[in-house]
């Protein structure tokens, strides 16, 4: 079942400085089979970009997620909705340009993760900076509080994003360091 509303949780101001975008093509709430609700109707996406220094990744990019969003407060990666036409890695290409000005020509995609809940499923796309760029991201819209480079051993004292913390160990390793 799918419920096609914004993402505001209720009794959130609902006002211009805090509403999200207008709806765009895939937004909407999941009703899934595993008793929660998810947002995308097409599923959804996001960017875990990394930078590496000496050959290991030494940070990566998060975003403080606004309050009125779901699990707002919290940091994750820039991400959201699928499109319907969308691949998981234009789509999180496309969130993390909205969300983050991340540059796609700035980064190449090294791998993917999948969280597969059958009516529903958010990948993961895993990014590193392309050698020799310089990647300077900034929230660019209402979503982000902030838009952070986090040092790999500083990621887990961060308040984060509750399927983001129980990934992250697992996105780590796929850097292969």
């Amino acid at each position: 079942m799918t419920i096609p509303t914004e993402p505001t949780p209720p009794g959130t101001p609902d006002d211009a400085a805090h509403a999200p975008r207008h709806l765009q093509p895939g937004d909407g709430w999941v009703e899934c089979t595993c008793g929660r609700r998810h947002w995308g109707l097409a599923g959804a996406a996001g960017l875990l970009v990394a930078r590496r220094e000496r050959g290991r990744v030494s940070a990566v990019l998060l975003q403080h997620r606004a309050p009125w969003s779901d699990q707002g407060g919290t940091w994750g990666v820039p991400g959201g909705a699928l499109h319907p036409d969308e691949t998981p890695a234009q789509g999180a290409l496309r969130e993390a340009h909205e969300e983050a000005g991340v540059d796609p020509s700035l980064v190449t995609i090294v791998g993917e993760r999948v969280l597969d809940h059958g009516p529903w499923r958010y990948t993961t796309v895993l990014a590193e900076v392309v050698p020799g760029a310089v990647l300077e991201a900034r929230a660019t819209d209402a979503e982000s509080l902030k838009i952070a480079w986090v040092a790999v051993d500083a990621v887990t004292a961060l308040p984060l994003l509750e399927a983001f913390r129980e990934a992250w160990p697992e996105l780590l390793g796929r850097f292969g360091d």
